[in-house]
């Protein structure tokens, strides 16, 4: 883990979270332009969800918390919430890539 700086008010500590967050949402934004990249492999919406491909990321998630010190169960539950999230809005790109065949009358 990260050494962390020793904050001398709460002000301090709400700071550095801000920072983080910055930082964090960042990440998110790039993670999400790749999964819209992953939208254009998938030719149908059955390909999306994925789940072998979800728990390798869970199971890698889960033991880099172990090694990194973070909270293995905050870990795991802000990676379900997000992997949820990301399913839906590739789901939808995906769908704008893709649309269904007209069907003939």
């Amino acid at each position: 883990m990260t050494r962390l700086a020793q904050c001398a008010s709460l002000a301090e500590v709400r700071h550095n979270i801000d920072r983080l967050d910055r930082q964090l949402v960042a990440l998110i934004a790039e993670r999400g332009a790749y999964v819209r990249q992953a939208a254009g492999f998938k030719k149908s919406a059955e390909e999306v969800p994925a789940p072998q491909r979800v728990a390798q990321v869970l199971a890698k998630v889960d033991a880099l918390a172990v090694e990194l010190g973070a909270d293995p169960a905050v870990v795991d539950a802000t990676w379900r919430a997000m992997i949820a999230a990301f399913i839906d809005a590739e789901r939808l790109a995906q769908a704008a890539m893709h649309p269904p065949s007209p069907q003939p009358h």
